[in-house]
């Protein structure tokens, strides 16, 4: 519900990318304020995604404020606004939930035909920028800019959350975690004793970890190549885990097949690379296997795979923030994080 008074422009800092590769520059952004059904939030935790570091260096549309993991306080409300007030908590989300499209109204998928993934970096509602930086228009990321103290999101890309949450904690299940574990739950919906393999042990592949041992899996393998990165992965759910550089000689795929007795039940692809979801497919069980790819390509968009691995029963799904619908299911899994 708006307040009385119509909301002004605010004048805040945030980090602008004026150019593919080049460093984030501290600047005054002009903030507008929202427009019908739109919300203008302060933002208080925001996280870095791998999505925000490739899109800086690959995507074309500059000047730009990045960031799409956060949470915030909402400082002002549009008209039509009526299910969020002037100092609700939220998360934003990447990809909204109109509630009405025939997406938002089926349970198969969680991908809004009205506010899914916006890659123009303009708001869904118009087509036009919130920021202004020196009198030149801003453009968005993912329809959030997280990385501002200020930013306008349309209302269906927002969930409210209570207000005894730790905003620094919860804006990881804006993006990295939810994407991780609803992979691990909605998507694959992993099974008791069964054996997960993990490629790639960043935020996204421990969260799938994390899914997989609530779920009952009896081996979570996890893959990768970077010491530090495994540190912590036990801690996560990770029973084994496998470093390719010691492997150099044989194919992953086949070692993996070799210590799973002809394969793995799950494989979860959490890098975005191509050739990994190919071995993540080779790396799978006859019959059932199932691969899930989470990571974004940054080159080499297409998949190579043999049609026989597909004859044999293997399956390869894509998932897109875990298969969530941001405002039906979120507020469920911010209760479990608070009830753990």
């Amino acid at each position: 519900m708006a307040s009385s008074s119509a909301p002004q422009v605010i004048t805040c800092k945030g980090a602008v990318a004026w150019g593919a590769g080049e460093e984030l520059v501290m600047e005054e952004v002009e903030v507008s304020p929202p427009q019908p059904l739109e919300i203008r939030i302060k933002v208080v935790s925001t996280s870095i995604c791998s999505w925000d570091l490739n899109a800086r260096k690959y995507q074309a549309i500059f000047p730009r404020i990045f960031g799409h993991e956060a949470s915030g306080i909402i400082e002002s409300v549009g008209q039509g606004v009526t299910e969020f007030n002037e100092g609700d908590h939220v998360l934003t989300v990447f990809i909204g939930e109109c509630m009405s499209c025939r997406t938002c109204q089926s349970r198969k998928s969680s991908i809004c035909q009205v506010l899914g993934l916006e890659k123009n970096g303009l708001m869904h509602s118009d087509q036009t920028t919130r920021f202004k930086v020196k009198g030149k228009p801003v453009y968005h990321y993912c329809a959030v800019s997280s990385f501002s103290e200020y930013t306008v999101v349309h209302s269906g890309c927002a969930v409210k959350i209570s207000p005894h949450v730790p905003l620094e904690k919860v804006c990881l299940l804006s993006c990295g975690v939810a994407a991780g574990l609803g992979a691990a739950w909605n998507v694959a919906d992993v099974s008791k004793g069964s054996t997960v393999v993990i490629f790639g042990l960043g935020m996204v592949g421990l969260s799938v970890a994390q899914g997989a041992k609530l779920r009952g899996a009896s081996r979570i393998i996890g893959v990768d190549k970077n010491p530090r990165k495994c540190v912590n992965a036990k801690a996560f759910g990770v029973t084994e885990i496998i470093d390719p550089n010691f492997y150099k000689e044989r194919p992953i795929a086949q070692v993996i097949r070799h210590i799973t007795d002809g394969g793995a039940d799950f494989c979860f692809d959490c890098v975005g690379d191509t050739d990994i979801i190919t071995t993540a497919l080779e790396s799978c069980c006859d019959g059932w296997g199932v691969t899930v790819a989470l990571g974004v390509p940054k080159v080499k968009p297409k998949i190579s795979a043999h049609y026989s691995l597909f004859l044999k029963g293997r399956t390869l799904k894509g998932s897109i923030f875990g298969g969530w619908k941001p405002k039906s299911d979120i507020p469920s899994l911010v209760e479990k994080y608070m009830n753990k």
